[in-house]
Order: structure tokens, then C-alpha cells, then sequence
């Protein structure tokens, strides 16, 4: 009786939801053409002035000024570009490799197939904490964006390969699989031209849900002194600069924060919308 209530109330609110989603979406595009306006603008997140040291938000500098006297929204907006543009050339690097080596995975017999998948699990168990470590003491002890790039990737492709072979090995099954193998086709041409369209929704959800876990990877990184360092505004190096100010200046980490929490949340909504919109039927036809 409780379920029937519940999924009546759900079906009654559906009309609701669906009438906020076309301004939510177009609300949604329009912060997002904001956003990228703005930082494309030629800001300086190094430009101090000591004597304004913590200020407090004002029409000059809204967010306030650190302990330098440098704008706390400038170096947001800066650290922005360097934080998430990072994080999306590390998924990009990532997505790539792992989807393809998880698609030759999934072409190889069994036996192969769970050597493939115990490697995975081996990769995955080890931290990028502890990579990163061992990647910038093989550098010379230099931290810096190729040393935070490398430790990152060096893991980050697991996750998308162990997908990408669980998706083609289902796939394999398809009755439009077995048609273009019984015709002739080549396993290539199957996977890279069929298989691998049909798979496009589920990996860029998944593209999605990375996003947050990476972009918070990065900025662990960089709070431990893995990635960039000062004065470069990325956001866990900004994190880490403003620790010591915490009782004082509370805002130098509280905004940082909210910055990478804020960004991963609607970054894995977004995702989690496209896996609800993820097709259960058969996924593609030859």
C-alpha cells in the first residue's frame, strides 16, 4: 500500500519537474556561458597590495583579499582554468587510453580477459597519494603540473578501461555482433565502428562521474605540496597557502573548498542525469 502512495506521489510531482527543467537547463547554459566569459578575461591573481591585506568583500574585490593583498575572486576565477582545465586534460589522457585498452581487453579470450581484470584490481588498490610521491622523487623532488599529470594518469585510465571491458564483453553477445561476424566483418571494424558508438552514453556518463573523484584527487594533490606551487592559484594549493590563516582569514580555505565541492556536485549531477537517461534495451544495431 506504501509503495502504491509513493509512486502515485512521485507521478504526481512529475508534471512539476518537468516543467523546471527547461529553465533549469536554459539557467544552467547561461551560468556556464557567464562562467567561461569570465575566465577568459586577462586577469592577475599575482597583483598585490600589502596595504590591503584581509581586506573585507568590497566593489573592488568582492571575495576580500588574502594575505597579500591579492584578489580572492581573480585567484578563484584563475585557479578555475588551472584546476578543472587540468582535471579535463587528465580525463581526456584517461577516457582515451582506457577505453581503449579496455576494448582490446574485451576482444581477448578468457583467460586473458581475467588477467586483464586482476591487473586492474592491482592498479586500482594503489593510492595516487602514494605515486605521486614516489613520481616527484623520481623527478628530483620537483612538484609541479607534469609531475601531478603523471601520477594522476598513471591510475586514473584503470577505471575507464575496467568499464569499457565490461561494456564490450556484454556487447560481444548482440545479436548485430554475431551478424557482422558472420559476414565477414573484422573484430577492428566491429569494435571501433559499432560497438564503441553504441557504448558513447554510459562512458560519458562515467566521464562525468570521474570528473569529481579526479578533480578532487588534484586538488589533495596539490594541498600536500604534489602539484603546483605558489604563487600558482590552484585551488588545493590555495587550500594548503591559506591553512595558516584559518582562524583569521577563514574565507582563504572556506571558498577554495566550496569551489572544488561545488564544481565536483554539479559535475556528478550531470552525470548521474545521463545515467538515468541510459538506454536498457539492446544498445545498438550492426
Amino acid at each position: 500500500m506504501s509503495a502504491e502512495v509513493v509512486t502515485g506521489r512521485r507521478f504526481a510531482a512529475a508534471p512539476w519537474v518537468r516543467r523546471l527543467q527547461r529553465p533549469l537547463r536554459a539557467g544552467a547554459v547561461l551560468l556556464l556561458g557567464v562562467l567561461v566569459l569570465v575566465m577568459m578575461l586577462p586577469l592577475d591573481p599575482t597583483a598585490n597590495d600589502l596595504s590591503q591585506r584581509f581586506a573585507g568583500p568590497s566593489l573592488e574585490h568582492p571575495l576580500g583579499t588574502d594575505q597579500l593583498g591579492r584578489d580572492v575572486l581573480v585567484r578563484l576565477v584563475v585557479g578555475a582554468r588551472i584546476s578543472i582545465g587540468f582535471t579535463l586534460v587528465v580525463l581526456v589522457i584517461c577516457g582515451v587510453a582506457g577505453t581503449l585498452i579496455g576494448t582490446l581487453a574485451g576482444w581477448v579470450g578468457r583467460t586473458l580477459g581475467q588477467l586483464f581484470q586482476r591487473t586492474i584490481d592491482v592498479l586500482v588498490a594503489i593510492p595516487a597519494i602514494l605515486i605521486g610521491l614516489v613520481v616527484v622523487a623520481a623527478s628530483g623532488g620537483a612538484p609541479g603540473l607534469w609531475s601531478l599529470l603523471l601520477a594522476v594518469v598513471i591510475t586514473g585510465w584503470t577505471p575507464f578501461a575496467r568499464l569499457t571491458h565490461q561494456l564490450v564483453v556484454r556487447e560481444r553477445s548482440r545479436e548485430y555482433v554475431e551478424g557482422a561476424l558472420a559476414i565477414g566483418a573484422s573484430p577492428g571494424r566491429i569494435a571501433f565502428r559499432h560497438v564503441l558508438p553504441n557504448l558513447s552514453r554510459p562512458l560519458l556518463a562515467h566521464l562525468c562521474l570521474r570528473f569529481a573523484n579526479v578533480l578532487l584527487t588534484v586538488a589533495g594533490l596539490s594541498f600536500l605540496g604534489l602539484g603546483p606551487q605558489p604563487p600558482t592559484p590552484e585551488w588545493g594549493a590555495m587550500l594548503a597557502e591559506g591553512r595558516q590563516f584559518m582562524f583569521n582569514a577563514p574565507q582563504l580555505v572556506v571558498l577554495p573548498a566550496l569551489a572544488v565541492v561545488g564544481t565536483a556536485l554539479v559535475v556528478t549531477g550531470i552525470g548521474r542525469a545521463l545515467e538515468r537517461r541510459r538506454p536498457t534495451g539492446p544498445s545498438g544495431q550492426f
